[in-house]
This record gives C-alpha cells, sequence and structure tokens, in this order.
C-alpha cells in the first residue's frame, strides 16, 4: 500500500482523535495506524478553495454546507479517518465537530504521491458510505475532473477544459474552467496564451 508520509505507530482510536486536537501536523487513521499529511501546493490550494467557494454560494440557505480539508471523515465505523480535501455534509445529527460520518460528495485533489492511494483503497472505502453520492477526482497538473456517482453505479465520467460539471446530488452545475481558476499547469496556461492572442487579433 503506497501512502504518503507515514508513520507507524499502533495507537487507538480515542489517542488518535484526541492527539489531533493538538497536533501542528495532521494525520490520517487506518486500523491503528497513523499516517502524517504532507504540505499542500499552491494549485492544490487554488483547487480545493474554488470547489469550496462554488459550494459555498450554492448551499447558503439549505440544509447543506461544505467544508474544506482541516475537517475528518470517520469511516469504517471508526476504524478509518481521512482529511477529504473537501466534503458536502448535508445531516443535522452529526456527533462530533472535528469529524463527519455522512458526507454527500467527497472531493480529492489529486498529485502525484496521492493519486493511486486516492483511487484505489479511499475509492473503495468512500463508496461504502451509505450517505455518499458523488466521488471526486480533480488533477492538479492538467485539467481533468473524475465523477463517480452512486446512481451510476460508481462509474468514472470524465470532464475537460471546455466542459461544464454537474453534481447532481445537490444540483449544481459548473463550468471546468471556474474550478481551474488561476491553476497554473501546461493546461491552463496554453489556453490563457490562446485567448490572449485571440483577443490581440480583435
Amino acid at each position: 500500500m503506497n501512502l504518503p508520509n507515514y508513520k507507524n505507530d499502533f495507537i487507538s482510536e480515542r489517542d488518535y482523535l484526541d492527539g489531533e486536537k493538538i497536533s501542528e501536523i495532521k494525520h490520517e487513521y487506518i486500523d491503528g495506524d497513523v499516517y502524517a499529511m504532507a504540505g499542500a501546493s499552491k494549485n492544490h490550494q487554488r483547487l480545493i478553495f474554488n470547489v469550496c467557494g462554488e459550494l459555498y454560494r450554492h448551499l447558503k440557505n439549505t440544509p447543506c454546507e461544505a467544508f474544506s480539508s482541516d475537517i475528518k471523515l470517520r469511516a469504517d465505523k471508526g476504524g478509518k479517518y481521512f482529511y477529504p480535501d473537501v466534503m458536502v455534509v448535508c445531516s443535522n445529527d452529526e456527533k462530533d465537530d472535528y469529524y463527519t460520518e455522512s458526507p454527500r460528495i467527497i472531493v480529492e485533489v489529486l498529485s502525484n504521491s496521492t493519486r493511486k492511494y486516492d483511487r484505489t483503497l479511499k475509492r473503495q472505502i468512500y463508496q461504502r458510505i451509505p450517505s455518499l453520492e458523488e466521488y471526486v477526482l480533480i488533477e492538479q497538473d492538467r485539467v481533468e475532473i473524475e465523477v463517480c456517482r452512486k446512481s451510476e453505479g460508481w462509474q468514472s465520467r470524465f470532464y475537460y477544459i471546455d466542459d461544464n460539471i454537474t453534481f447532481t446530488s445537490i444540483d449544481l452545475t459548473l463550468p471546468v474552467l471556474d474550478i481551474y481558476s488561476r491553476v497554473e499547469n501546461d493546461e491552463m496556461r496554453a489556453f490563457v496564451e490562446a485567448i490572449n492572442a485571440s483577443e490581440a487579433e480583435l
């Protein structure tokens, strides 16, 4: 199992939860082992903020709300805790202020060190969560978004630079370009250069 930046110390669920409240570094927890999380790139943060911003505006005055990567997800009856990059939660009976057990949408921003982990182990665990309707995987090094929906048997659908993407579980449609606003990768640079060149010819 290829997990990023791990430390292998078997601890109880309670010790893990208590420790996270005072730790300066976030850790994920899998069946007694804790794994330190690496720092994020600027593109990673831009994608999180872009998605959270759109979700916040859309969900205002609804029972649902968006959380970024400081809120934990409790999965598999407490045997596993993760810090998804973005979650949408629509439940009013959450038991704890520091984690949720009932996300409707989970978003992960992929990197070279986490891509396999997010697409295999996490995907398998997340898709067993009863409340989850959509699992969204966003590439930061190119413009590509993968969405797996429970209503479609968790089959993958891919969205690219000129597409609109719909979060069906909350009835929100966004241009992919809005999600990648200010993100700096080769594809986005080429797109911006093409737009600038087109405008210069007018």
